[in-house]
């Protein structure tokens, strides 16, 4: 288990670059903490080291985003808060996103677990009473 800690949003750029580091060849990142707990701005600083050029947004009513890196591979971006069932995940064609070879970042990512592969990083975010974030990486 490897941990990051973000003590504010000064410092979100580095943990990026940590993470990233720690990320290597995996391409599949399940991303889970409460509402609030800074999941969609962490992968906005994560797209930032790839170098996405757009704005990085919550795919809340969309479900993904797609977003371009500086060398050209995509980068998706999922928020499965809104669904109900599965079945809206595979109408959506999440399981090509998932054997695409893109790095694909999923938020609530509980709501789709049955169909996620077994190499999935997953990764918490909580926030401390300071207001800082800890981000727990399984690794292993």
């Amino acid at each position: 288990m490897k941990t990051i800690v973000i003590d504010s949003l000064e410092s979100i750029d580095a943990a990026a670059r940590e993470f990233a580091a720690v990320l290597g060849e995996n391409r599949i990142v399940a991303f889970y903490g409460s509402m609030g707990a800074g999941k969609t701005t962490f992968i906005s600083a994560l797209c930032r080291y790839y170098g996405v050029a757009d704005d990085v947004c919550s795919p809340t009513f969309t479900i993904v985003n797609e977003y371009r890196a500086a060398d050209g591979e995509s980068i998706f971006h999922f928020d499965f808060y809104r669904i109900d069932s599965l079945r809206e995940a595979v109408d959506i064609g999440f399981e090509e996103y998932l054997y695409s070879g893109s790095l694909c970042l999923i938020e609530w990512p509980e709501k789709v677990e049955p169909l996620l592969p077994e190499q999935t990083l997953n990764v918490r975010i909580t926030v401390a009473a300071d207001d800082s974030r800890t981000i727990e990486i399984d690794n292993e």
